[in-house]
């Protein structure tokens, strides 16, 4: 099940449940879409790979299990993976 974190790790931008610019890695890595477009160019800082829409958990399933509450900030300063994977469609990575 996903965390749901409400915030983006690099800029700290808030990132409700239902909100459309959050965006995930497969380890649920979680920035918003300008990051990801602008500063980390759909490479994940963390893992290297490409990042896709978040989904929203219904209302009434956040009442049993509710978005993550403390943040995770971790503004990027070198994206190691960013020469390495730039080039290549992260479903190929």
């Amino acid at each position: 099940m996903l965390e749901i974190r409400l915030n983006c790790e690099n800029c700290d931008t808030e990132l409700q449940n239902d909100s459309d610019k959050a965006m995930i890695c497969s380890y649920e890595c979680t920035f918003c879409k300008d990051c990801v477009t602008e500063v980390l160019m759909n490479v994940c800082p963390n893992c290297g790979g490409g990042f896709e829409k978040r989904p929203t958990r219904p209302k009434e399933q956040l009442k049993k299990h509710p978005a993550r509450k403390n943040k995770i900030l971790n503004p990027v300063i070198d994206n190691s993976y960013l020469k390495k994977y730039f080039t290549i469609d992260p479903r190929k990575r």
